[in-house]
């Protein structure tokens, strides 16, 4: 029987997290062999698997691209298409390609503390594969590639057109003409309305309850300004500052003042949308400010829809899905000929895979989240979240570089395994939820599958650039908790 193939490091995923993860190692790490397992047939993760139209990030690339590799597209807000192009080039130019496999979907990872190994299961279409590894970095993302989050409608099947989430969009939808209905007010809704107006003969977005949005230019004059007169890379650099520096303050502002910043975004959306417009019923949240993401719309896009009369917004409950569209709970019924449900995604934990260690099962939600990105008692298991408030490769990258540190020092101090241990001093912790406030439904329906946090460092997953730069750039690995180990075979 041939052996698995081993590796130092097993990354798994191929999208922006894992790529990034590999540069990292090969800058930081050139003595670690590693290879990265991607379940599709291609990289990119969330920018290769959506397809809707319009699809575009919701934060600007100066932040959402990697620290390492300058953003040169004009547009600061792209679309899905260059996106991926800018991940293709990164790893392109630094021959990834060779440590790639591709439609390997990882599906089970046993530790064995005697071997110091992690055995990782993975199904290569239909036959299985087994890998080895020293240390496992999860970089699969949040959510199921499987499928989106569906809620029951009822009479769904008596409808008589069609029904499309996002996630599985049709290449070959037809929508030139039609009556469609966005269900969501997410940024996925946001995207489409817009990009389908154009072409439909009206586009609704029925909502259960308004979303915070903001207008904002999807170029960003400075950056573009700075890139005439400064070296690339230090133009980047400048414009990654700014951004980050300005998302933040937005961020700490709307939890130090809310009803300051709720008044600035209701005022942009009434200049968008005129003063006849219903704003306090369609745009004006229950909740603060950052309660929940806000939705990015750039150059006002989803206002100029609705301005020209190709969209409208509709805010109500289902009923029943009807053979011609939907009626609602105040008895109004829409018209459609294609229902989007872009109500959202289904949020899992680590890849939908089981863990386990020294032969027992490993329940996340017993454990506790040590600096948001390993787990207490889980041995050389780190895996990349990025920020729900800003953009997600800021704090990816921060724990790509961290990783890199964790393995510099087992290799310099001839250690097999690092191990989150609780302090006596722990035990006493007040258990929070892994996400601190930040009410959204899709993070509410898996907060329970997840890890807990506590109330005192490294036992925290702060959600704040600003700390994480502390607790993951500069503290010690040798923190008196990470445990560093080489026990005997």
């Amino acid at each position: 029987m041939t052996s698995p193939q081993h590796f130092d490091v097993l990354i798994v995923g191929a999208g922006i997290s894992g790529i990034g993860a590999a540069y990292h190692l090969q800058k930081n790490c050139p003595d670690h062999s590693f290879a990265l397992l991607e379940g599709r047939p291609d990289l990119g993760g969330t920018w290769d698997l959506f397809r809707y139209p319009g699809i575009r990030s919701d934060s600007d690339m100066h932040t959402l691209g990697y620290s390492f590799k300058p953003w040169t597209n004009a547009k600061s807000i792209a679309d899905g298409p260059s996106i991926l192009a800018y991940l293709r080039e990164t790893a392109e130019e630094n021959n990834m390609g060779p440590h790639i496999r591709f439609n390997h979907q990882v599906s089970d990872a046993q530790w064995s503390s005697q071997d110091s190994t992690w055995t990782v299961t993975a199904d290569v279409q239909g036959e299985p594969a087994t890998y080895t590894c020293n240390f496992l970095f999860m970089c699969s993302g949040y959510y199921s590639y499987r499928e989106g989050y569906s809620p029951e409608f009822a009479g769904r099947e008596n409808f008589h057109g069609q029904i499309v989430h996002p996630q599985e969009w049709p290449e070959d939808l037809d929508y030139i003409g039609k009556k469609v209905v966005v269900i969501g007010s997410g940024a996925t809704a946001m995207t489409l309305i817009p990009a389908m107006a154009d072409q439909a003969e009206h586009v609704t977005m029925l909502q259960r309850s308004p979303t915070y949005v903001v207008a904002r230019p999807d170029h960003d004059v400075i950056a573009n300004r700075l890139r005439k007169f400064l070296p690339e890379k230090v133009a980047y650099w400048l414009t990654r500052k700014k951004n980050v520096f300005r998302q933040g303050l937005v961020y700490r502002k709307s939890r130090t003042d809310p009803d300051k910043v709720k008044e600035m975004l209701l005022n942009g959306v009434r200049e968008g949308l005129g003063p006849d417009y219903d704003v306090e019923k369609h745009f004006t949240p229950s909740y603060n400010p950052w309660d929940q993401r806000l939705c990015l719309i750039p150059n006002g896009d989803l206002f100029e829809s609705i301005n020209s009369g190709k969209a409208s917004v509709v805010t109500d409950t289902v009923d029943t899905f009807t053979p011609n569209g939907i009626r609602l709970s105040s008895g109004q019924e829409l018209e459609a000929d294609i229902i989007v449900t872009a109500t959202g995604l289904q949020l899992v934990t680590l890849g939908e895979m089981s863990f386990s260690v020294d032969g027992q099962p490993v329940d996340f939600a017993q454990t506790w989240t040590y600096k948001g990105l390993a787990y207490s008692d889980i041995p050389n298991l780190v895996s990349s979240f990025g920020y729900i408030n800003a953009s997600w490769t800021l704090r990816s990258d921060l724990i790509g570089e961290h990783v890199c540190r964790l393995l510099n020092h087992m290799r310099k101090t001839g250690t097999t395994q690092c191990t989150p241990r609780l302090r006596p001093s722990d035990h006493d912790m007040p258990p929070r939820p892994w996400v601190d406030d930040f009410p959204a439904g899709y993070m509410n329906r898996v907060m329970p599958l997840l890890p807990r946090q506590g109330d005192r460092a490294p036992w925290l997953n702060t959600q704040d650039y600003r700390k994480d730069i502390k607790l993951l750039g500069k503290a010690q690995v040798e923190d008196g908790v990470m445990e560093f180990t080489k026990p005997s075979s």
